[in-house]
This record gives structure tokens, C-alpha cells and sequence, in this order.
């Protein structure tokens, strides 16, 4: 007697009506939300931020057309974009008066402040915000949205050596590279590394205090043109802070005023001995087995637990957060699985790592926005 075996469907539960139309519009919404980053990218370009912080931080559409110099039959274009980026956050709005047909006035949201230079400069919240208009147009220039495009393409092919990233197949070169894909490109990558080193160094040294305190010399590894590191001098005048950085960035930093000293070198090579390293979002943007070399100079660069030695991360933790910050990481992950070999961990891929590297402990000592401060142990 033979049997034989029916496969069981899956059991689908049907969708309300209701349900049916919310997905509709959360297709639309993410099939179409490249507009939205196409639009912010739109208003650095035009200098919008900048435009109304000149304009005493609001303005009407009008004022908008003059400042920027558009032709008047751009007016109800801008009003459509103007009404996109509120939507998203980047702008508010109000009525310029209690009249139904008074004009909407636009003001600066915390995320557009970010676009202006100096917008926060002599505020209460001062605390080292630069401007983040590189960040943007480098996340939306061509090159990035190129090597997007061709993620499926990378998924697929099997070289070997495989591309890195799909930014690697598309373009013939990893970004930064010794050999630029694209100069300009590479301007605002290096400028966009630069403000996000250094956003919110005040903040986080406020809440943090506890893991500066007692150092007596610390290294800022990749630490640029060492605005970080002369805030920590600021806020600690006890610590002998040293940057390092590649020689072509060191080449286009201040010129030392005796508060902190500019190594140029290679951190994969050596790390000036310090009680202290910092690295601030730089293993991100490396793969694993360059995350524990960089480690492990940083282990040789200081001395044992017991004499304070530690190495200082600041950099982002998945799964610490939920919402809009997990979003975030999640999304910043994406960033560097298509452009760089880097990517974001969450605490056991971390641990991983600082075992590999040959490090003792670490603590998550907490955490600022999307990212975490942690302390690794010899």
C-alpha cells in the first residue's frame, strides 16, 4: 500500500481593507523616500538653511525666491519641496498671521541647524556641532547612489577576490583610495568623516567625564584636525593629547599651538604610546580582520589595565536602540556594506573582535544618541 504526501499551503491571513491601503501607501513611501534624501540634497545645494538662518531663522516663500536668487516661476515648485521637507522634519512651518490666506512662514528644525555653518556657535548647545552638508552630499552624490544600484549585481557574482563592496565593482576602487575615484568626491567624504568625528564632542564629554578623568595622555587615532582632541585638552588640561592621522590629512591641519601634538602615520602600522586610545567611529568603516590589527597596535600603544591603560570607542552598538535610532543604525549599516568592507556590530560581533585582538574586558560605559562609548581593557 502506498502513500503519498500532500504538501499543507500556508495558512494566509487575510488582510482587512484597512491593512490593504496602509501597505499601499508604505510601498509608495518606500519606493519613492530616494525623493526625500533627493530633496534635502536639493536644499543644501540651493543654500535653503542657510539662507533662512540669514534671514533671522525664518522666511516666507518670497523671501526664499529673492535670497536665493530663483526665478519667481519657481515659486509654486518650492512651495511643493518646502512642504516635503517639513513633512520629513528637516523644516518647520507656521502662518505668518491669523489670516487663513497668510503666508506659511519656514523656520530651521534641529536637523536643518546641522546645514548651517556656525548655527550653533555662542548657543547652550554649543557643543562642537559642525556643519553636516558634506555628510549629505556625499550620501547622495552619484557615486553613492551608482554603487546602490549595483548591490544586486554584487550579491551575485562570486570572483574571487570578490569586490569588497558594490562601491569597489562599480567604480574599480574602494572609496578613499590612494587613487581617488572622483576628486571631488573624495573632498567631501574626507569633510563628511571630519564633521561626524567631531559632532557633539561637548556632549559627549559631559557625559562621559567619568572615562577621560585621571588620564594623563591619550592618542585620538584618525582624530583629523584634532578639534576633538583640543576639546578634551579644554575640558581636561591634564591630558597630553596626541592626533594621528594619515600625512595628507596632518598636512591640512592647524598649525600646533603646543595643545596637542599631530603624529602622521598609519594606524595599521603604529600608534604613539599613550595611557589612552580613541577612536572615534573609525572601525565602522573597517572589516573585521582590519578592526583587530587596528586593535591590536592599539594594545601595543598602552600600557597594562592595572596602569590605566584602555582603548576608547565611540561608535555604534545595534540593538542598543529601538525607532528612529535603530533605523539609523540600521540603515548606516547598509551605508557601509555598500561602500566601504565596514559595517555596524552589535555588542557580541564587538566582543568578538576585542577577544581576537587579544584584549582582556571591555564595558559599554553608555550611550549618546546612536552611538555608544566603550572602554576595551588590555
Amino acid at each position: 500500500m502506498s502513500s503519498s504526501t500532500t504538501p499543507i499551503s500556508p495558512q494566509l491571513v487575510s488582510p482587512t481593507d484597512d491593512e490593504l491601503l496602509q501597505a499601499q501607501a508604505n510601498l509608495w513611501r518606500h519606493s519613492l523616500y530616494y525623493l526625500t534624501s533627493m530633496a534635502l540634497r536639493c536644499a543644501v545645494k540651493l543654500g535653503i538653511p542657510t539662507a533662512i538662518h540669514r534671514l533671522g531663522g525664518n522666511a516666507t516663500l518670497p523671501a526664499l525666491i529673492t535670497a536665493l536668487s530663483l526665478p519667481p516661476a519657481k515659486l509654486p515648485f518650492l512651495r511643493r519641496l518646502m512642504r516635503l521637507l517639513v513633512s520629513s522634519g528637516v523644516f518647520t512651518t507656521e502662518r505668518g498671521g491669523a489670516a487663513a490666506e497668510a503666508e506659511a512662514v519656514y523656520g530651521l528644525a534641529p536637523l536643518s541647524l546641522f546645514l548651517v555653518d556656525g548655527a550653533f556657535t555662542g548657543s547652550e548647545v554649543d557643543d562642537g556641532h559642525t556643519n553636516q552638508s558634506a555628510f549629505v552630499l556625499a550620501a547622495t552624490s552619484a557615486h553613492y547612489v551608482e554603487a546602490a544600484l549595483g548591490l544586486d549585481d554584487w550579491f551575485m557574482k562570486d570572483n574571487v577576490p570578490a569586490a569588497a563592496s558594490p562601491f569597489e565593482a562599480v567604480h574599480g576602487a574602494p572609496l578613499l583610495h590612494e587613487t581617488p575615484v572622483d576628486a571631488e568626491l573624495n573632498r567631501l567624504v574626507s569633510e563628511a568623516l571630519v564633521s561626524q568625528n567631531h559632532m557633539g564632542i561637548g556632549l559627549a564629554l559631559r557625559e562621559s567625564r567619568r572615562v577621560f578623568e585621571g588620564l594623563e595622555s591619550l592618542v585620538d587615532c584618525g582624530g583629523g584636525d584634532g578639534a576633538a582632541a583640543r576639546a578634551i585638552v579644554r575640558a581636561f588640561p591634564g591630558i597630553k593629547c596626541t592626533v594621528l592621522d594619515l600625512p595628507q590629512v596632518i598636512g591640512t591641519a592647524p598649525v600646533a599651538d603646543g595643545a596637542v601634538d599631530y603624529v602622521a602615520g598609519d594606524m595599521f602600522s603604529y600608534i604613539p604610546p599613550a595611557q589612552a586610545v580613541l577612536l572615534k567611529y573609525v572601525l565602522s568603516h573597517w572589516s573585521d580582520d582590519d578592526c583587530v590589527k587596528i586593535l591590536a597596535q592599539c594594545k601595543k600603544a598602552i600600557p597594562s589595565r592595572e596602569a590605566g591603560g584602555k582603548v576608547i570607542i565611540k561608535d555604534v552598538v545595534v540593538g542598543t536602540s529601538s525607532g528612529l535610532m535603530l533605523e539609523a543604525e540600521l540603515l548606516m549599516d547598509m551605508a557601509m556594506m555598500v561602500m566601504t568592507s565596514g559595517r555596524e556590530r552589535d555588542e557580541q560581533e564587538w566582543r568578538e573582535i576585542f577577544t581576537n585582538a587579544g584584549f582582556s574586558d571591555y564595558k559599554i560605559m553608555n550611550k549618546i544618541g546612536a552611538r555608544c562609548v566603550i572602554e576595551v581593557y588590555p
